[in-house]
């Protein structure tokens, strides 16, 4: 008998989705996946306009990770133009990427997997969001939604505005940085270097909780994946580096430039998705991979911060040296959280920051590719220009993308724990809303939404319903 159940909306992630689950004649699993229905257009809506404005189109593409499109769209037209920004440039850039991904990473880890983490996967639906958070443990909340303002606030001076960032241009920052804000840039980074050395044993601590309360997480949550990440020399860099390409054992198979890109990271439609899936194609095989927290921790050898590389070496001691647990990508965002922190530091400390910030440009037609490590991955901006400075075609591959085939496993293995053989439709909902949340997806800068778009999870099998659960429908 064809078993249906609907969940519609699956709750804090970044837009809208369904979730679609068959099963065999015998009732086991036969197939899982997300489906996005939003149109994918932005690409499309590119062509014709003029070069220079994509670092302040493209951030429109999404509310959450503006930052990262911002930077993303500028290297790309970098490159495109054969120039390269100066050291203060790169350095204020740089501290950009690390506001925003401090402000997304507390958000990720507090605001959407907080509720999980502090209530637990078995609470009410009803008190399992952050005002519950809030009501349960008020001391850790304030410093998380601190340390989250504080990002915004990094990302605000630097880029100019705090959601849609407006400063980084071809060529380098339309600023010199100013005594007073270098001070007030010093002081807030100096108070979420004291926050996150007091939040990450908690984090840590309530992820570890979870896992001793629902050890199939950590026992069958396990999918094998390639990893991609960026990195200097195997040091990690969220900014600049070569794209780094770790198979699935933890060894390095290529390490390439962004302009390369397509030569291994091969792009593919399915025919029931808006989403487009991402895999390296390597020795005739196309490898399912991730990006990352999780990808960037297997893709690179080390931090380069002290406090990041002393929690790292205890993950690698814990979990093994190359993890697959898709629950570890919150320990990983917690380390990355510390990282992004420890590297501000970095960035404000250092004495080129206060040079210059622009170089002449002059645009020539040609392709430009562009790329930084947003927070839920590696993003990569890719436009054709022609003589006039018009885009002529634009391709963007962002991280759900890349991490599309690994979210429909995730779902598969919350389907088999918590669906096959189990009636519980509380725990049906909790797993696979957790699972997919494992991932961060950003729907909206995967799909480029039109409009929302409700989630529903469809279990079926034989042609006919069993029984639907709804969740936010009218």
């Amino acid at each position: 008998m064809n078993k249906i159940i609907t969940i519609d909306p699956v709750t804090r992630i970044e837009g809208h989705a369904r979730v679609f689950i068959n099963l065999d004649d015998s009732g086991g699993l036969e197939k899982a996946g997300l489906i996005v229905n939003e149109l994918r257009g932005f690409e499309k809506i590119l062509v014709g306009m003029e070069a220079d404005r994509m670092p302040l189109i493209t951030g429109r593409i999404c509310g959450v990770c503006p930052t990262a499109h911002h930077l993303a769209a500028s290297k790309a037209l970098d490159n495109a133009a054969g120039v390269r920004p100066t050291p203060a440039a790169n350095i204020l850039r740089e501290l950009m990427l690390m506001g925003h991904l401090i402000h997304s990473h507390c958000l990720s880890l507090f605001v959407l997997h907080g509720p999980d983490l502090v209530l637990g996967l078995d609470a009410d639906p009803a008190i399992r969001n952050i005002v519950g958070v809030v009501k349960a443990v008020p001391d850790i909340a304030k410093k998380a939604l601190r340390c989250r303002a504080i990002g915004q606030q990094i990302n605000e001076m630097v880029g100019g505005r705090g959601t849609h960032p407006v400063t980084s241009v071809v060529g380098g920052i339309t600023f010199l940085l100013d005594p007073g804000k270098k001070k007030q840039l010093e002081a807030w980074i100096d108070e979420a270097l004291v926050l996150v050395q007091e939040l990450a044993p908690i984090a840590k601590s309530l992820l570890m909780k979870q896992l001793e309360l629902h050890p199939s997480m950590l026992t069958s949550w396990i999918t094998p994946t390639w990893n991609v990440g960026t990195g200097n020399n195997g040091t990690l860099n969220l900014y600049d580096g070569n794209i780094r390409i770790v198979d699935d054992k933890g060894t390095l198979w290529k390490e390439i430039a962004v302009d390369t890109y397509d030569q291994y990271l091969k792009e593919s439609v399915l025919d029931w998705s808006y989403m487009k899936q991402v895999h390296v194609g390597a020795d005739d095989a196309l490898h399912m991979y991730r990006v990352g927290p999780m990808a960037r921790f297997n893709a690179c050898e080390r931090y380069g911060t002290p406090i990041a590389d002393a929690e790292a070496e205890l993950m690698r001691k814990t979990f093994g040296t190359t993890v697959h647990n898709t629950i570890l990508q919150i320990y990983a965002r917690v380390i990355e959280l510390i990282y992004v922190i420890e590297r501000a530091k970095q960035l404000i400390s250092d004495p080129d920051i206060n040079g210059e910030t622009r170089v002449p440009v002059k645009f020539r037609g040609g392709r430009g590719v562009g790329h930084v490590e947003a927070p839920r991955g590696t993003l990569i901006h890719d436009y054709e220009i022609d003589a006039n400075g018009i885009i002529r075609a634009a391709n963007l591959i962002v991280a759900t993308q890349q991490n599309y085939a690994a979210i429909n496993e995730t779902i598969a293995q919350a389907a088999n724990d918590f669906v096959i053989g189990k009636d519980s439709d509380h725990s049906l909902l909790n797993a696979v809303e957790f699972g997919i949340r494992c991932y961060d997806p950003c729907l909206s800068c995967a799909t480029h939404a039109m409009g929302p778009m409700p989630l529903e999870i469809v279990i079926s099998r034989s042609g006919s319903v069993e029984r639907t659960v709804r969740r936010g429908i009218q």
